[in-house]
């Protein structure tokens, strides 16, 4: 059994942001492993047993250098211990409003996810998602979907049955400790990919040393491919408009440079 947590980051509509839908996949085999592995981190670092570790704030006390450090350490046990991320990008210029793009990268990671557990020949999935409230409180029903039916609308299927996935339930930080890596992860891809799209200049040797240590997290077929778009995607595949066109062109480029080789193309014209 291997477990994908998922979460949002950038969900504030904002011209020029990125919304960023993530999953982090877990071999259930190595579940409890990461687990014990954080708790000593917990430890080491001198974390309150109370404090719930997301990307901020920090525990009570702890100076920026000494919260980074933590956040460092529990990136590298996560990639130590085989966890892997699945990442969705929507521009929200582009997207229709954060609400149906969040439901949009949750289609997009399951089946993902779902096609990852086909390749690695891994049997059954689940999916645990971040427990929010969206306008007229549509995400359940849409879970239900996602479980009895699977993705509708297809380019070459009117549905398709998602039949690896067992189950979508909730989860929450502070109910394991999969959550807490999966915002510390998003949270600082966020950072990253914001430093670019906001030009903010004193934070991109920040931003270049964080996507250096998420890059050998992100999902491939082979640890020496380039990510493809099971690990990252872009939304959506075409781009029609030249200069939301150039946006994701210099994401692609920027991820490039610190060494996140994205394998899908930015282009106008549809390839499926």
């Amino acid at each position: 059994m291997h477990l994908l947590y998922c979460d949002e980051s950038n969900l504030e509509e904002r011209a020029g942001d990125f919304l960023l839908y993530g999953g982090l996949m877990v071999d259930g085999a190595r579940a409890g492993d990461l687990s014990a592995a954080i708790d000593q981190i917990r430890l080491r670092h001198g974390v309150p047993r109370d404090y719930l570790l997301k990307f901020n704030p920090g525990p009570k006390g702890f100076s920026h250098e000494k919260f980074i450090a933590l956040k460092r350490d529990v990136l590298a046990a996560t990639h130590e211990h085989g966890a892997q991320l699945l990442v969705y990008a929507v521009l929200h210029d582009i997207a229709n409003n954060p609400d149906d793009a969040r439901r949009k990268g949750i289609n997009t990671v399951t089946y993902h996810f779902h096609c990852a557990l086909n390749w690695i020949k891994a049997g059954p999935g689940l999916v645990l998602i971040d427990r929010f409230n969206d306008e007229g409180n549509v995400i359940d029903q849409h879970l239900r979907d996602k479980f009895m039916i699977g993705l509708t609308g297809m380019p070459y299927s009117p549905e398709m049955r998602l039949s690896n996935i067992v189950g979508f339930h909730y989860s929450a930080v502070g109910q394991s400790h999969f959550p807490s890596i999966l915002d510390v992860a998003v949270g600082s891809l966020r950072f990253a990919v914001n430093a670019l799209t906001r030009e903010q200049q004193t934070y991109l040797p920040t931003a270049r040393e964080i996507l250096r240590l998420l890059g050998p997290m992100f999902w491939r077929m082979k640890a020496t491919d380039a990510v493809g778009e099971l690990g990252f995607t872009f939304s959506p595949k075409v781009i029609k408009a030249a200069k939301y066109r150039d946006k994701y062109q210099a994401l692609k480029d920027f991820l490039w440079e610190c060494g996140v080789s994205t394998a899908q193309e930015i282009t106008n014209q549809r390839q499926y």
